[in-house]
């Protein structure tokens, strides 16, 4: 009986992840996922991450960032949200809810007592394998994380988000730039050469 599309496609994606060296590093590591170095680079391109920074992840699950953040992290406060489950990380704060439902807003306000120094994003939407149609919901997070962290982040504040290279990534692009003062984008080299990701940098949020 032949294989299926699928499981041709499902063993194909097994066999790269086993080859690949970040997948391999993150095993040797520790780290939760290969998305690990993917901070580890923004961070050495863009130096965003202090011992005394106060930084909230979004879509932190299975929590990789948030395992590196906490690592450069001495004094500062880590809040993790995802609507998936994540397995706990000393010192660092989750919230298993919604992050654009209001309830998880005020949740997030009352933890950090204040404006918080950055925010960072690695959510992407669920894939339905219309890679058009997942890169349009995928930059529609990014965009709803802008408006977002331009409520919750200092003056000085950093937001950082994946991004996709899609037909809508020109009003990801104009709503970054309107809301931010510098706005950079930086592909990691962990970051797969076939996928159309890369990564928003941006700093200092607009006077309103």
């Amino acid at each position: 009986m032949k294989k299926s599309k699928r499981a041709k496609k499902s063993n194909s994606w097994k066999i790269k992840q086993h080859r690949d060296q970040f997948f391999k590093k993150s095993k040797t590591l520790g780290y939760r996922s290969r998305a690990s170095f993917k901070l580890i680079e923004l961070n050495n391109k863009f130096n965003f991450l202090k011992k005394n920074t106060n930084l909230l992840d979004l879509g932190a699950s299975p929590g990789g960032w948030s395992q590196v953040a906490r690592k450069m992290i001495i004094s500062g406060k880590i809040l993790s949200i995802d609507i998936k489950p994540m397995s706990p990380i000393r010192n660092v704060k989750f919230f298993n809810c919604d992050i654009f439902d209001d309830n998880s807003k005020k949740k997030i306000t009352d933890f950090f007592n204040g404006k918080i120094d950055v925010a960072v994003s690695d959510m992407a939407a669920d894939t339905t394998g219309n890679k058009s149609l997942d890169s349009i919901r995928t930059n529609l997070l990014c965009s709803e994380a802008i408006n977002f962290s331009s409520k919750i982040l200092k003056k000085n504040g950093v937001f950082v988000s994946k991004v996709f290279m899609g037909d809508d990534f020109i009003q990801v692009k104009t709503l970054a730039k309107s809301t931010f003062e510098k706005v950079n984008f930086f592909k990691p080299d962990s970051s797969r050469s076939e996928s159309k990701e890369t990564y928003l940098h941006c700093k200092i949020l607009k006077s309103l």
